[in-house]
This record gives C-alpha cells, structure tokens and sequence, in this order.
C-alpha cells in the first residue's frame, strides 16, 4: 500500500495529467500550437501583452520559440477582437468568454485564427484544439470547445480563410 501523501500505483499523480489523455508524438505544428497556448496562456494569467510574452520567451529560448507560434500568437493578437466577438456569437448559453477556463480559451483563440486566417484546414485547426484542451483542461473541455469551434465553422463567411498572408511558415507541413 503507498504511503498517505503517495499515489496509488495504478493511479498518476494528482498534478499529472492521466496517460490516457496524454499524446506522446506531436508534430511540428502541434508542437507549435501547444507553445502559443502556453504563451498566450501566461500572457492572460499575468495580465501582460501576449506580444511581450512572445519576446521574453523567443528572448529566452527554452524552448526555442518556433516561427508557426510566433505567427499564431501575433495572428491572435491582431485579429483579436473579431476573434473574440466569434467566440462569443458561438457561445452556448450562460457561458462567456472570461467565464472560459483559460487553456480552453487560448485554444479557441488559436483554432478560430486558424480557421478564419490560415491555409490549416479546417478540420485540423478544430481536432488539433480539442486535442490540446484533451491534453490540458478538464474532462468536459474536449466535447464543449468540439461544439463550439463546430458553431464557429457553421458561421464561416465564404472569404474567410484566404488570408494566407499572416502565416508566413506554410510551407512547414509538420
């Protein structure tokens, strides 16, 4: 039997994420969204400009700070009223957006620029959100952020999404 302050041996510890919830292989893109979430996520938490963050940490190097979160961090910042006011147009009821847990947020913010101003498909920028709250929030973010970015694409004018321009690393596939 473990000891009161341990685990069980089956059991993670209560400040690890479960196995199951886990990904073990991401690639250079998921890679590069996971550190915009942290980025954008610290900003929040500390009240601080997420552009500042972005500088400390690409300063700072560890880990180096790829072009694709830089862009998905400057793409939030700059589009970030409209893609708050799609956020919350798309919101179920009693919900807001400060109401959000703060990584389920962060996420939608990267997956609703994606979606509105990248070539990512669609489809990706959704799963690969739901994948990260999967990853970092609670058991009910994947099914309620699936829903909500699904209401968000439902909502997609015909144009959006052809601003390719503010994504300058496209042709890095991973």
């Amino acid at each position: 039997m473990p000891a009161p302050d341990q685990p069980a041996p089956d059991q993670p510890a209560p400040d690890q994420p479960a196995p199951d919830r886990v990904r073990t292989h991401l690639s250079t893109r998921s890679k590069a969204r996971k550190r915009a979430l942290d980025i954008l996520f610290e900003a929040d938490l500390r009240g601080e400009d997420p552009i500042s963050t972005l500088d400390v940490r690409a300063d700072l190097a560890d880990p180096p700070v790829r072009d694709y979160t830089a862009d998905l961090v400057r793409g939030v910042v700059r589009h970030g009223g409209e893609v708050d006011r799609r956020i919350a147009a798309c919101m179920s009821g009693g919900w807001s957006l400060e109401r959000m847990p703060r990584v389920d947020r962060a996420a939608a913010r990267i997956a609703v620029y994606e979606i509105d101003h990248s070539d990512t498909p669609d489809e990706v920028a959704i799963a690969e959100a739901v994948a990260l709250v999967g990853d970092l929030s609670t058991e009910e973010s994947p099914a309620y952020l699936n829903g909500l970015l699904g209401a968000v694409l439902t909502t997609k004018q015909p144009d959006q999404g052809d601003d390719v321009a503010a994504v300058s690393s496209v042709a890095d596939p991973g």
